[in-house]
């Protein structure tokens, strides 16, 4: 008995190492997790600020790094080279996992090293073409000798980081998710732009408004959604010149979509595209100084590790300081002793649908210009964690890839049309964005930073400039399609050569403004220009709300400081209810059944503020999403791949039409609902909801702040604990402090400009490392949440003292 027990024993202990040491799809090898010498134990951070000297191979001479007290490190090389090198390596001590983590997610990837559920989400990423792109971006690059030497040295500083690192060492994910990291190449930095422009530009809406013309007609269509909202204040002021005599554009073709049925897509969740990003420069005519003062502050996925890195560059050849992408060389917003810039996404129409016809049911051949044309095949293989490999065929025709051949209910995707190829400016493979941010980096003056966007491919961005040679400017710049009026606007015929692309906006004339008599410029997503463009670049951007705001207070400011900008970056004001809720209220005021109800009184003797502890904010926002949906679900459903008219369209309705038939809700079949019965309704509907989840009406309970649940989550979201949760801040959507519950500003800087120096202000809602146990993981989010901005500490030199040095690194060969 006594040896059956050992036996037992002996088979249970080994079960237990062998449990220990071996992960099971969604849970991590806990022996190695655990393990007091390499396990999570060694991720709690000691001490952040030693001096340390390192011997790295390939390196040209020394790089000295000094960290200030906010864990920002000073790069001081002897030559570009170098400085690139150390800037990867640097980067890859606090954000390696988070670099991988975004070019394993570009690539189609992450099935690799979290298991099986990804596989959909890498087959949607792998059939949208970001890979392929990327490869062939890569290999072009070969021939630029310039962009070689930023990329390479800086992949070799990661792997000189990645080799010397020990089981101990890894990033906390590594040990949680059961992997090790791959050696870094310049493809890996091309697969994390990807990445960004697939977050900036991977959308459309072509499918669902096609669907709505052939149900409704092409007359609903124009009026509904219009190519230029009624109310807009665009990036370009109205009113100016433009500099150029514009290329030959392409005639309207009498056929201006495809033929056929309604169009199915893959049911998703309807993108939001009231979030962006805000970006603005006073010149010095409008500031105390007389000199100009810039803002920037990108609209984002709030995430933990943040996707900015803030840092200096310094070389005989550069001084920078801003933030750079995690995987990627140059610093990509900032500013220099002579200029500051920054970007906002323009949101231009880059991504086409076309209708194919193919041959049979091989899919081998497609129809086009009177003869069938080979599609490509191209067989992808997906190594899944526990081993297997799945292998998918994804076709291609000259326009592009065709990511969906049928409508599978496991199929991920952001609003895709089955059996359609798509054409999208991300799959560029030409030019070299990174080049853009090089020559930023060093510019002087305006020339200088003309001359870096012609570098530029995609996404789109309003590049914003300020000089202290007292010049502004903003330039929506990228590689933009030259089309015809509309084209691209609906489902467009993949057998007719009208409907291709034809050809490019000269870079040079794209939109931009040089020191406009307004004294500013500004952009906010908005409409690039007012109609007088002589190019068509979309129809849909994000609505005025942002942009009216920033340019009334610009517009209306004298003086200003960096404190004026900054408290703009943090304006809650509500630019949708001071539109609207004036031909509102009186609807609900004049009704029995709504002039009493205590939820109405906050309403009325609201300020249009989305302060963090506003009911009457939590109430309209409530409604009017409420509202919105009360007015078009019934014929414009994103169930039954349609889409609402935009807001602009709706506000004019209500002020308007009254009568407009669009308020009848076709579902009740005996009645006619008029507008204040949908006002009315919509109201109460919204009021018993909130009652029903939050009790009786009173400020602690219904403070927008809790409503709107800001959380700032992990890349990985199932890991909460790393993340911070119930933010308490104000904003909105549609506000210029534009902070939901899981997007927001995710880098708010403002520099004034000076002739001898600048002094530059900034943080992000997170930290330095990437170590959750590190004190510098998440301590700018109080500060953040305040709507407070830290000094950047900009040195001229490597001789000059601060206080704010904490440590010195040296990188040495």
């Amino acid at each position: 008995m006594k040896i059956a027990k050992a036996i037992g024993s002996l088979l249970a202990l080994l079960g237990l190492l062998y449990f220990l040491d071996v992960s099971i799809p969604g849970v991590p090898a806990l022996g190695k997790l655990f393990n007091p010498f390499s396990g999570f134990w060694q991720n709690t951070e000691r001490n952040i600020y030693t001096d340390e000297e390192f011997i790295i191979q390939g390196l040209k001479d020394e790089v000295v790094v000094k960290y200030d007290d906010m864990g920002v490190p000073h790069l001081f090389a002897q030559n570009d080279e170098d400085l690139y090198f150390a800037q990867g390596y640097i980067i890859a001590r606090d954000r390696l996992w988070q670099m991988e983590f975004y070019t394993l997610n570009a690539a189609g990837r992450l099935t690799e090293v979290v298991g099986g559920g990804a596989l959909e989400y890498d087959r949607y990423n792998r059939r949208m073409g970001m890979a392929q792109a990327a490869h062939t971006i890569t290999e072009k690059l070969k021939d630029d000798q310039l962009s070689k030497s930023i990329l390479e040295p800086y992949a070799a500083g990661v792997n000189a980081r990645i080799n010397e690192l020990t089981d101990k060492d890894l990033p906390i994910e590594y040990k949680i998710l059961g992997y090790k990291p791959e050696a870094w190449s310049v493809e890996k930095t091309v697969l994390m732009l990807m990445n960004m422009r697939q977050v900036l530009n991977g959308r459309s809406d072509d499918y669902r408004i096609t669907n709505i013309v052939k149900k409704y007609g092409l007359e609903v269509s124009k009026d509904l959604f219009p190519n230029y909202p009624e109310m807009e204040s665009p990036v370009i002021p109205e009113g100016t010149a433009w500099d150029f005599s514009p290329t030959e554009i392409p005639q309207v073709p009498s056929q201006i979509m495809a033929d056929g049925e309604e169009i199915a897509g893959l049911n998703v969740p309807r993108s939001n595209p009231n979030i962006g990003s805000n970006n603005w420069a006073v010149h010095g005519s409008k500031s105390a100084t007389g000199l100009p003062i810039l803002a920037n502050d990108p609209h984002l996925t709030l995430s933990l590790p943040s996707i900015w890195y803030q840092m200096q560059l310094h070389s005989p050849n550069v001084n920078v300081y801003g933030v750079a992408l995690p995987g990627s060389p140059c610093i990509v917003i900032g500013f220099n002793k002579d200029i500051a810039w920054g970007v906002t996404n323009v949101g231009s129409d880059v991504m086409d649908f076309y209708k194919i016809k193919f041959r049979d049911n091989s899919r081998s051949e497609y129809w086009y210009e009177g003869q069938w044309k080979p599609i490509t095949k191209t067989l992808e293989k997906f190594k899944l964690k526990n081993g297997d490999v799945m292998v998918d065929t994804l076709l291609s025709t000259h326009h592009g890839p065709i990511v969906y051949n049928a409508n599978e209910e496991r199929s991920f995707s952001k609003d895709i049309p089955v059996g359609h190829a798509m054409r999208w400016v991300a799959l560029e493979t030409e030019g070299s964005d990174i080049l853009t941010f090089h020559f930023l980096n060093r510019a002087k003056n305006y020339d200088d930073y003309r001359k870096a966007l012609t570098y530029y491919v995609a996404p789109a961005q309003n590049f914003i400039f300020a000089s202290n040679g007292n010049d502004i400017a903003i330039t929506p710049n990228g590689k933009l399609p030259l089309k015809w009026e509309g084209q691209g606007k609906y489902i467009l015929d993949g057998s007719l050569a009208s409907h291709d692309w034809q050809g490019w906006i000269p870079a040079e004339q794209n939109p931009h403004v040089k020191n406009p008599p307004r004294g500013f410029v500004s952009s906010a997503n908005q409409s690039s220009t007012d109609p007088s463009y002589p190019y068509y670049m979309g129809w849909k951007y994000a609505p005025m709300y942002r942009g009216t705001r920033i340019n009334e207070r610009l517009a209306a400011m004298q003086n200003a400081t960096v404190d004026s900008l900054r408290m703009l970056q943090n304006d809650n004001f509500n630019i949708a209810a001071r539109e609207i809720l004036p031909s509102l209220l009186p609807l609900l005021n004049g009704n029995s059944a709504t002039k009493n109800n205590p939820a109405l009184k906050y309403l009325n003797e609201w300020d249009y503020v989305n302060n963090a502890e506003s009911v009457a904010a939590t109430i309209f926002e409530n409604w009017f999403g409420n509202l919105e949906t009360a007015i078009w679900e019934d014929e414009f459903s994103y169930d039954k791949y349609l889409m609402y008219p935009t807001d602009d369209r709706m506000f004019t309705m209500i002020k308007t039409q009254p009568d407009a038939k669009w308020f009848d809700n076709v579902n009740t079949k005996n009645e006619k609902e008029t507008m204040t019965d949908i006002v009315t309704s919509s109201f109460m509907a919204t009021v018993d909801t909130l009652i029903a989840h939050k009790g009786e009406i009173t400020p602690e309970t219904w403070a927008w702040y809790l409503d709107k649940s800001t959380d700032i989550k992990h890349l990985v979201p199932q890991l909460t604990p790393f993340g911070r949760m119930d933010i308490k801040n104000g904003g909105g959507n549609k506000i210029v402090n534009a902070t939901t519950n899981r997007t927001g500003p995710s880098w708010r800087m403002v520099v004034q400009l000076d002739k001898e120096w600048p002094k530059g202000y900034g943080l992000y809602p997170g930290g330095q490392s990437g170590n959750v146990g590190s004190k510098n993981y998440d301590n700018m989010i109080d500060k953040w949440t305040n709507g407070e901005l830290n000094e950047l500490l900009f040195l001229k030199d490597i001789n000059e003292k601060s206080g704010r040095l904490k440590s010195t690194v040296k990188l040495r060969k």
